[in-house]
Formats: structure tokens, sequence, C-alpha cells
């Protein structure tokens, strides 16, 4: 399999200076991006199918091994503080547990059971998705959750970085980022890893803007659990609405913290009660709500929040 070749470019790598073996390093990273593109289409199929499960209220479930189940663990557990995902919409399984966060848990890829106990453990259904993520597409551990979801008739979807697997027999949907062999031979923490967490990056966030979750480029439902995710949300605020920090502040205060409610209140002139009604009638979508006859009516009349006066 590709992901175990040999390169041919970093034969002599124990042989050259330390920036040679850098830009050796840097070359070979240089193929991820491009690689990744190749699958920008799969990755749109991915995005599309997550949302439209998660919309219906189904969860998206991440499983890998090593690196691969690390990567889906960074994603979860970010994405979900990020953009205010209620708890156990977005879970990630690492084979080995928590333990094989901090070292090694080798031989745990290699039970193909596993993976489906963890399934079981959480009433993984068919309203749920699974994403299997292996470089080589050959984990067992990812192979045998990927089955058993699909004898559910739970959507499936395969991120690995070879272009025919077993993983690719099993899936709906198959995202094979192929980069090609590592620096050093089989370390798919190296370009694979990178392959991974970049496709990740697209999906998650993909998913998070079609749910609403983004206004412009802005997150809109960050969950302010220290200092520096409460300033991110006052700056959230003051740039849509191109105010000072004290205003952005004085409109979370009235919107008791509520982001996209303050973000309404001052774009539409309009009062906390006129904003909540509207967010509920347009399924919290602000830029729907911009377009409703009473915020249009405030724009033509030139109001403005009192704040602002």
């Amino acid at each position: 399999m590709i992901t175990e070749q040999r390169n041919p470019k970093t034969i002599h790598i124990d042989q050259v200076s330390t920036i040679e073996m850098l830009k050796l390093f840097n070359e070979e990273d240089k193929l991820v991006a491009g690689a990744v593109e190749a699958e920008i289409p799969q990755i749109a199929k991915a995005v599309d199918l997550i949302y439209d499960m998660m919309k219906a209220g189904g969860r998206l479930i991440y499983m890998g091994a090593g690196t691969s189940g690390r990567i889906g663990i960074l994603d979860a557990s970010e994405v979900c503080n990020a953009y205010g995902v209620e708890p156990g919409r977005i879970i990630a399984f690492l084979a080995g547990g928590e333990e094989a966060l901090i070292h090694s848990v080798s031989s745990a890829q290699d039970d193909k059971f596993m993976g489906v106990e963890e399934l079981k453990h959480i009433n993984f259904t068919a309203d749920d998705v699974l994403l299997g993520i292996s470089s080589s597409g050959t984990t067992p551990y990812v192979t045998g959750a990927m089955e058993y979801a699909k004898r559910l008739g739970s959507p499936t979807i395969a991120l690995t970085c070879t272009s025919e697997s077993e993983l690719s027999q099993i899936a709906d949907i198959i995202i094979a980022s192929v980069v090609g062999p590592e620096a050093i031979t089989g370390s798919t923490r190296m370009k694979s890893a990178t392959a991974h967490k970049m496709v990740l990056n697209m999906i998650s966030t993909g998913v998070m803007i079609k749910l609403g979750k983004v206004y412009e480029n802005l997150m809109i439902d960050i969950k302010p659990s220290n200092v520096k995710l409460h300033n991110r949300r006052t700056r959230v605020v003051a740039q849509a609405l191109d105010v000072e920090n004290t205003k952005a502040e004085e409109l979370l205060n009235m919107s008791n913290g509520n982001t996209r409610l303050a973000i309404l209140m001052g774009l539409g002139g309009l009062t906390v009660n006129q904003a909540q009604k509207l967010l509920e009638t347009y399924d919290n979508d602000i830029k729907a709500c911009l377009r409703d006859e009473l915020c249009q009516q405030e724009h033509q009349e030139g109001n403005h929040h009192p704040l602002f006066e």
C-alpha cells in the first residue's frame, strides 16, 4: 500500500544537513494541499450529507486509531466549543480510549469489535453518520465499526490516504487524499495526518456554516468558557455591527449573552422581544430575519438601536 512505500526522494535523508532535511520535509508537505484539493467534490458530498443528518437531529461520529483517531478527537472537541454545539452531537472515538491520547496503545487498532461496542454504547442508529479515519484504509477498529454502521443503514464516510482500500469498499462517500509515500517510510503522522486535519477542518467548519453558526465569517454561537472566548464574543458583535466593544457589551448584556440576538438587535434596530420572535420564525437565520418586513421597515425609517444614538 502507498502509505508503506519508500519515498525515493528521501532515501538519503539521514545523510543531509539539518536545513536540507527540513527542506525535504517541506517539499513533501507541499503535496498535501493538492491532494486535498483533488478531493473537494467528495468533501462537498460529505458536508452536505452531515448537514442533512445533523439538521434532522442526528449525530456525527468520528472513529480512528493512533494519530488519525487523535485528530478526530481534536476536531470534535474544538468544534463543539467554538460553535456552541450541544453536548453529544459530535463524538469522537479513539482505539484504546483516553489512555491512547497520551500513550500509544497500538494493539487496540487490531480489535475489529471494539469500535462496534463503542457505537452500541452510545446507541448509534441509522439517524447518525459515521466518519471513519484511517490513512491505510484497513484499520480493523475502523472497518469493523463501518460495517456495523452499514448494517444499521447509517450513512458512512471514509477518510483515507489510499485510492483503493477496504474502507473504500464499505463507505458511501470515500475521501482519499493520496499524499504519496511519507518522508519517513510508514510515518503517517506526517503528510497523511496533515491531510486528515485539513479535510476535517473543511468538513466540520462547512457543516457549522450550513447550520447557521456563522454570520458572514464570524462565529456567532461561541461558548465563552474562558476569558479569550468571552473577549472574542464581544469582538464578534462589535465587528458585525461596526461599533465599539463597549456598545457590543451592552447589547450582549441586554440579550443575556446571546451573540446572534445581540447582532440582530443592532442590525435591525429591534428590541429583545422583536429579535427573539424573528429568530424563532426564521430558524435562527440572521440574514433571513433582516429580510423580514419588520427589519425592512425599521431600515427605511432610518431606525437604529437606541444604543447607537
